[in-house]
């Protein structure tokens, strides 16, 4: 037996619920969406406390956090050490490291020079306090090329000692530099990098925290000769 015939004001009904239906889901697609914000792990961040570095033989000492570990350098980007003083401050909870390099103004210093070949050839050479600071300007720049701002302050510490701060803006691989001299016999340097993708949202938490550091290493640094 064939099924009665669907009368037409049961048609009328079924395309009636069936545009009803369609109109719904598109005003749903076209409703108001609000994004939400980016947002990254959160970082659990130690209490600040010192200790002191005060190794027999270093022409210096400072405090340092007690959550980092020291060990003397053996390269430093494309240098090499000019003297055992060069050490790296690591902090291995926050995948960070501070850089130390010191060089004794008017002391020996190697180099490179390119003769007519393009060959390069290891020279020797005297560190001038003009070739020291120029080289520390020059670094600031080459590894932050990816900078969207680089200022530089003058400062004196508050143990008497010249300086100056480099704060760098943007996606580098370090936010904080600094150089500390007296211009005539010292002349140290410092870089905090980290050991994560350039990205300055998410470690603006933990380049604040560490800059505390940076400043109190800065502050209780002291020339031993």
């Amino acid at each position: 037996m064939l099924p009665n015939r669907i009368s037409g004001k049961a048609v009328a009904f079924a395309l009636l619920l069936l545009v009803a239906f369609s109109l719904s889901f598109l005003g749903g697609c076209n409703s108001p969406y609000t994004p939400k914000p980016r947002g990254y792990f959160k970082i659990n961040l130690p209490e600040h406390q010192y200790q002191v570095f005060d190794k027999p033989g270093f022409p210096y000492s400072f405090e340092y956090p007690n959550y980092a570990i020291i060990s003397q350098d053996s390269t430093y980007f494309e240098e090499q050490p000019e003297n055992p003083y060069w050490i790296n401050i690591d902090i291995p909870s926050l995948n960070g490291r501070i850089y130390i390099s010191y060089n004794q103004i008017g002391g020996k210093a190697r180099y490179k020079i390119q003769n007519s070949k393009g060959e390069y050839k290891d020279s020797v050479g005297v560190n001038s306090f003009d070739k020291l600071l120029n080289g520390s300007y020059t670094l600031s720049f080459k590894h932050s090329y990816k900078a969207s701002s680089i200022d530089d302050s003058v400062f004196v510490s508050t143990n008497g000692i010249n300086g100056i701060y480099f704060k760098i803006g943007g996606n580098t691989a370090t936010a904080n530099q600094f150089l500390l001299t007296d211009s005539t016999r010292h002349f140290l340097r410092g870089a905090l990098y980290f050991d994560a993708a350039p990205n300055e949202d998410s470690l603006r938490p933990v380049n604040n925290f560490l800059k505390d550091d940076l400043k109190h290493l800065i502050n209780t640094l002291k020339w031993k000769n």
